[in-house]
């Protein structure tokens, strides 16, 4: 299957310290990719990097075959970023923020499209309300909705559940499954554990600025010796697999 993302020792530091020392992975085209990590691990600068937000100070990336670095404009123009918190105007509706973000894209037929992406994520109702009276989950549906203004084919989410409840985030994740499923290749960071475990067909662990684990959670579960069999069998976690591979997790029991 053709890649949609190739990295290659890819390193950044600000000032002293070294935040990325050598990261290499690969995305596949419709593949859902979690980046999971601690805080201060690097994902969202790698984010940046990859979105042409930051310059690497080393190393190769490309996307959809454009290298960020040489290619910028090319990159930007199948990409779509969504950050860490819902980039919404709440003063304006949902069909608005929708038709701002459709005419500075310069997309045909703004208001179709408005309509249709609003439908698609079950805002059709609430497309006339102020986006400031949206529930955590609403807002961030509206926002990754604006993401796809223009069919970008690929997308960034750094962290898309940040903040948001339990019924929230089952909303996102029903959106992020939706999208993978329409063809769209997906990178999102996550520091959750069962978000990645939900969502991902490949996790990559980034800890202390390097990848330290890359596969499929069966593919992860195999870097372990097998459990051992009392009265039933213990099916290891992603969490005990990510504690165990950076380095801080105890004897499985």
């Amino acid at each position: 299957m053709e890649k949609a993302i190739e990295v290659k020792g890819l390193r950044k530091s600000f000032k002293d310290a070294e935040v990325l020392k050598g990261v290499d992975f690969e995305v596949k085209r419709s593949e859902i990719f979690a980046l999971l990590g601690s805080n201060g691990a690097g994902k969202t600068t790698v984010v940046n990097i990859l979105s042409t937000l930051l310059k690497s100070d080393g190393g190769t990336a490309s996307v959809c075959g454009f290298d960020v670095s040489r290619q910028p404009e090319k990159v930007r123009e199948n990409i779509s970023l969504t950050g860490q918190f819902a980039a919404v105007d709440e003063i304006l509706t949902g069909q608005e923020n929708m038709m701002l973000i459709a005419k500075l894209r310069g997309v045909p037929k703004p208001a179709q499209v408005a309509h249709d992406l609003l439908k698609h994520f079950g805002l059709t109702d609430a497309a006339n309300k102020r986006a400031g009276t949206y529930s955590g989950g609403m807002k961030r549906r509206l926002d990754i909705a604006m993401s796809l203004v223009g069919t970008p084919s690929v997308i960034f989410l750094d962290e898309p559940t940040t903040g948001l409840d339990p019924e929230g985030r089952i909303e996102v994740w029903k959106t992020v499954k939706e999208l993978a499923g329409s063809g769209v290749t997906i990178l999102l960071t996550t520091q959750y554990l069962d978000e990645a475990e939900q969502l991902a067909d490949k996790i990559a662990i980034l800890n202390e600025g390097k990848i330290i684990a890359n596969g499929t959670l069966e593919e992860l579960k195999k870097l372990f010796p097998p459990v051992k069999k009392e009265y039933i069998e213990k099916q290891l976690t992603l969490e005990e697999i990510f504690l165990a591979i950076i380095g801080k997790g105890g004897q499985t029991k």
